[in-house]
C-alpha cells in the first residue's frame, strides 16, 4: 500500500564549504528529523547538489515540492513544520504564507501530480 504522504531526504548532500571528512549534511538532517520523530525516507542523490541539503515532499495525487538550501543544524524544525502542513492539505498545496521562511525561499521545484 502506497504512503499517503512522504518526506524524503537526500542523505548524500554536502553543502559547499563543509568538511569533506565530516558526516554528510543530508545524513545529519535525516538524523535530526529522526530524533524529532519526523517520519521520512532516506534516498541517495537528487542531483541538486548546488542547492544542498535537499528534501522532497510528495504523495499520490498530490503536488510534489523539492526543497533545497537547508542547513541540518538550523532547519530540521522548519522541515518538520512543512511536513505537517503538507500532510494537512488535501492536494499537497501548502499556501505560500503557511510555509516556513526557509522553505518559501528555497523551493527548487513544485511538480504537479501525475494524475493532472
Amino acid at each position: 500500500m502506497a504512503k499517503k504522504n512522504a518526506l524524503t531526504v537526500c542523505v548524500t548532500c554536502r553543502r559547499a564549504g563543509t568538511d569533506p571528512q565530516a558526516p554528510r549534511d543530508g545524513a545529519r538532517l535525516s538524523d535530526a528529523l529522526a530524533v524529532r520523530g519526523v517520519p521520512h525516507d532516506r534516498q541517495e542523490c537528487f542531483s541538486a547538489c548546488e542547492r544542498s541539503c535537499v528534501v522532497v515532499f510528495r504523495g499520490p495525487g498530490r503536488w510534489t515540492y523539492v526543497q533545497g538550501g537547508l542547513d541540518p543544524d538550523l532547519h530540521p524544525d522548519d522541515v518538520a513544520e512543512m511536513a505537517r502542513a503538507y500532510a494537512a492539505t488535501p492536494d499537497g498545496i501548502v499556501p505560500w504564507r503557511s510555509r516556513p521562511e526557509v522553505i518559501r525561499k528555497n523551493t527548487i521545484a513544485r511538480i504537479p501530480p501525475i494524475e493532472v
